[in-house]
């Protein structure tokens, strides 16, 4: 399920244009998690759209079962935009972090496994929010020179505030 491979680079050290071609795969495939991030929390749909391929599958009730919630299997790349940024603008600020990024490429596939600390906060009452610590499970497809999310899986381990509030139950 997570990356746990024992080194983060594959190609012999010896190969110089392998090695530039495999770190810029790396660079490109966490860029498309924080696509995922930044263009949640700045409400941009073009930006947030970029990361995913047409026929994603975003996968929140891991996370959700945590505390009740029961959101549905997220399918396609207008759906997911649409469903995201219409519940959250002008109803709840978030930020997004990325740590922890662990990357196993296979060629024109990928796999990323990464921690993302999630803050939504209730735009009319900050004193309202859900501070999530995600565990985040991604395969992603190359697209042309850029990396784009095809299927992502976010379980939680653990969270602090109401996210019912935030996301309902």
């Amino acid at each position: 399920m997570y990356v746990t491979v024992e080194q983060a680079v594959s190609a012999p050290a010896t190969d110089t244009d392998a090695v530039v071609r495999e770190l810029r795969d790396r660079t490109e495939i966490l860029d498309a998690l924080h696509r995922f991030g930044l263009g949640q929390d700045l409400k941009d749909k073009e930006l947030f759209a970029s990361a995913f391929a047409a026929d994603a599958e975003l996968d929140f009730r891991p996370a959700a079962a945590k505390w009740g919630g029961r959101p549905p299997l997220m399918s396609g790349r207008d759906s997911i935009v649409t469903l995201i940024l219409d519940s959250f603008t002008g109803r709840v600020d978030t930020t997004h972090q990325v740590t922890n990024p662990r990357i196993a490429v296979d060629g024109d596939t990928a796999r990323l496994t990464a921690l993302v600390e999630a803050q939504h906060l209730l735009t009319a009452d900050h004193d309202t929010f859900a501070l999530l610590k995600n565990p985040y499970d991604v395969d992603l497809v190359r697209d042309g020179e850029r990396w784009v999310i095809r299927r992502m899986r976010i379980d939680n381990a653990w969270y602090t505030g109401d996210p019912t509030a935030i996301f309902g139950g």
